[in-house]
């Protein structure tokens, strides 16, 4: 089967399943795991990488609201690469490919693939994707294989922090503006021993008035920027500056891009991650590459 992705966690969910060799195609944004870099590239941005946060948010509402997409597809690559199968979705505007040009795209193939728009919103919807990739390739067994193991995973953590005080976090998946967390993000950190104040479990990240942040008086903070890696939002957080100086709480970046701004595999490594931030004492901490603490804005600046 040949399988051309356009979506990073449907990339890692047909390489979890041992299908690397049968992906022909891959989005700009497809990097692990490391190997599928040498892939064709289906996709660009059409967003200056050089932009600040501020500058990203306002270009995205502009395009959204006119009706275009983020991103561009090469068609004609794709007509070449022959896919049997095209995984992509229709569940964030800014997450992938507009779904209509896709589907235009896929009706013009000859070879008339099948084009499966992957749509979760909760971990549960995660390993049901995997399932439905795994039967679509004819690997319905490895699907069930690397579910349990993932779901082992989880319970490891379960136990971890089983008895301990919830401690109160507050998840942002955007600095400038702030966005709460949504989607599946609230129950990795109900499971990793926390209580998400903001964030609205199966929904959409919006937009929050930073009063709102205060206001939950969380104990942490974990910024988790969207498409952003750890050091690019370390830098959206030394722009914000005195915003997170208010803060009485941890203040912590990990890697979203990386982790849990994707619904594949890697999701239950942000659950590890996130248990070692709120529970160090029972959890060992996070790698310095995937999550870090951010001691006070004032005191870096000095």
């Amino acid at each position: 089967m040949r399988i051309a992705s356009l979506l990073p966690s449907a990339t890692e969910i047909v390489c979890s399943l041992g299908l690397e060799n049968e992906l022909v195609g891959v989005t700009h944004e497809c990097d692990y795991p490391e190997s599928v870099r040498g892939k064709p590239v289906l996709t660009r941005s059409v967003l200056s990488g050089t932009r600040s946060g501020a500058e990203v948010d306002r270009h995205i509402r502009e395009l959204v609201h006119r009706g275009s997409s983020i991103y561009a597809l090469d068609a004609p690559l794709l007509e070449a690469l022959h896919p049997d199968l095209i995984l992509t979705q229709e569940l964030c505007e800014v997450c992938a490919v507009s779904y209509p040009i896709v589907e235009r795209a896929a009706r013009r193939l000859g070879s008339s693939p099948q084009l499966v728009s992957l749509e979760p919103e909760t971990l549960e919807d995660v390993f049901e994707n995997i399932r439905v990739v795994g039967g679509l390739a004819g690997r319905s067994d490895t699907a069930e294989r690397v579910c349990a193991s993932l779901r082992r995973r989880i319970a490891v953590v379960e136990q971890q922090v089983t008895g301990r005080p919830r401690r109160r976090v507050v998840c942002l998946e955007w600095v400038d503006p702030p966005y709460n967390c949504g989607h599946w993000t609230p129950e990795l950190v109900k499971i990793a021993g926390g209580e998400e104040r903001l964030g609205v479990a199966g929904r959409p990240a919006h937009p929050v008035q930073w009063p709102q942040v205060m206001e939950a008086q969380p104990e942490v903070v974990v910024v988790m920027a969207c498409g952003f890696s750890l050091e690019r939002s370390l830098r959206e957080i030394e722009a914000a500056g005195s915003r997170f100086d208010s803060l009485a709480a941890e203040l912590w970046v990990v890697d979203g891009n990386a982790y849990f701004s994707r619904p594949g595999p890697r999701l239950v490594d942000s659950i590890e991650i996130m248990a070692g931030i709120l529970h160090p004492e029972a959890v060992d901490p996070p790698a310095s590459g995937s999550a870090r603490r951010v001691i006070e804005i004032s005191t870096r600046r000095t």
